[in-house]
């Protein structure tokens, strides 16, 4: 009973002299015996004698849990040729699937919301929206800030700020989610697109330099440049601003995956003229759909809370004079953010251990590699992003993730770039190195694990031992 206290596993194997399984013995197992005289000294020999249910070391979880389920068990062990057990599934760990990143809901989200409530505050704007920018402002170190209701408007507002319009180029990292570029194709603007480097996979100075250089000649230089910070770490600033300052031209940082994430002591988001926050969903800190515009210019973002709110001109009835959004956030869901911002630090740090595990689990696994963490900044891992080396494994990552999928666990490949998605076809392209695309290589190898910061401990290692298993690492008992 303390063997089966201690271990957490709900069950014990009786092996023989040989090491051969002999049967299984569950708490029900040592309650019946008790029942039937027998004390907490009697032998477990005295157990009556049952043939044990296991499963083959060839077989998957899903095989395992379709056994479990037919029989109405809860673990089944692993056993190899010679009936010498080698692991055990649990039901708690294959049955249910392992999602990415999902939100990661607190306790102090649900005050903000009733408040929002009892005042009946429930339409957009509201006491927890200026709250919530301010706090935000605060947290990250910056003068000002509007709350919208996505990353995505809040790069529409930063580009309708700047003056972009039809015709006009915008440079973009390629490496990122479509949403950073379609505000592009809101304004009819022209995205060209930037390279990553290889060592931090953000936009590459090198790449980003001579788009500048050749667009100076052309006589055309961009409005605005977006950088995305991925997957949770920023990119190489210095370069980049001081390539953008020597053509005068402003930079928008897309820190959407990188609230929490530091560059030399600073906050992630702060160092353009404007910087960008997400709060989906899927994100280290969530309002179930939300983002964030900041500057610590006044007048910007000013005019951004006027833009998103259908840009309605001060007067004594609804006048408008320009073209404006309905992008404003919604006092309710104000409220979900503050109360996500009082953890934000717990949250990073999850991820980053949650890293950790998988670099450790992983780390006899050689076909493995992972995205490096610069020594400028602190990631915070918002994504677990990892390599595989098809020529150590013999498993390309499409096969792994079809792999893990059929375990139901979700992953993903590392973002398709920019310049290779069909709705960009035309658009310029300017890789790392001419004959090299690093974004390229790293969709073609890259794939996204789950990293939820609520990811419990044995669900990430049901994650570790899947990978092993379909890389070819022996699996430890």
């Amino acid at each position: 009973m303390r063997a089966l206290d201690d271990s957490g596993l709900t069950v014990l194997l009786l092996i023989d002299d040989e090491g051969r399984l002999v049967r299984t013995v569950t708490d029900g197992d040592l309650r019946r015996l008790l029942m039937s005289g027998g004390t907490l000294e009697s032998a477990l020999e005295k157990l009556p004698e049952k043939a044990p249910i296991t499963i083959n070391d060839t077989e998957d979880g899903v095989a395992a849990l379709t056994v479990m389920n037919r029989l109405i068990i809860d673990q089944l062990p692993v056993v190899g040729p010679d009936r010498r057990p080698v692991g055990l599934f649990l039901r708690r760990e294959v049955d249910g699937q392992v999602l990415l990143s999902t939100p990661h809901m607190g306790v102090e989200e649900i005050a903000f919301i009733e408040s929002a409530f009892r005042t009946n505050w429930i339409a957009p704007l509201g006491p927890n929206v200026d709250a919530f920018e301010r706090e935000l402002a605060h947290q990250v170190g910056i003068g000002h800030a509007a709350a919208v209701s996505s990353g995505t408007a809040a790069i529409h507002l930063a580009l309708r700020l700047l003056g972009v319009n039809q015709g006009d180029r915008v440079f973009c990292s390629s490496l990122t989610f479509v949403a950073t570029a379609n505000p592009i194709l809101y304004e009819r603007a022209i995205p060209v697109f930037i390279d990553s480097e290889p060592e931090s996979w953000n936009m590459s100075p090198a790449a980003l330099s001579r788009a500048f250089a050749e667009s100076a000649r052309a006589g055309v230089l961009p409005k605005a440049v977006i950088v995305v910070n991925l997957y949770g770490q920023s990119a190489d600033f210095d370069p980049i601003l001081e390539i953008c300052r020597s053509y005068e031209v402003p930079l928008i940082e897309d820190a959407a995956e990188s609230l929490g994430a530091t560059y030399k002591g600073h906050a992630s988001g702060t160092f353009g003229l404007m910087g960008v926050y997400s709060f989906n969903g899927n994100k280290i800190i969530t309002t179930s759909g939300g983002g964030m515009i900041v500057s610590e210019d006044r007048t910007l973002i000013e005019k951004a809370r006027f833009l998103s709110t259908q840009a309605r001109d001060i007067a004594p009835h609804y006048e408008h004079s320009q073209i404006g959004f309905n992008y404003r956030m919604s006092n309710i869901l104000a409220g979900i953010g503050r109360g996500q911002l009082k953890v934000l630090g717990q949250r990073v740090a999850a991820r980053q251990s949650i890293f950790e595990r998988y670099r450790v689990g992983l780390e006899s696994t050689p076909a493995v590699g992972w995205m490096p963490e610069v020594p400028y900044g602190r990631s915070t891992r918002w994504l677990s992003a990892c390599v595989i080396d098809s020529t150590l494994c013999g498993v390309t990552p499409a096969e792994l993730i079809n792999r893990l999928n059929h375990e139901r666990i979700e992953a993903r490949h590392i973002w398709k770039p920019l310049h290779l998605q069909p709705l960009f076809t035309n658009c310029a392209y300017f890789p790392h190195q001419v004959n090299y695309s690093v974004s390229d290589d790293l969709f073609a190898r890259g794939i996204c694990l789950p990293s939820g910061s609520n990811l419990a401990p044995e669900q990430q290692d049901r994650v570790i031992r899947a990978l092993r298993t379909a890389l070819g690492t022996p699996v430890a008992a």
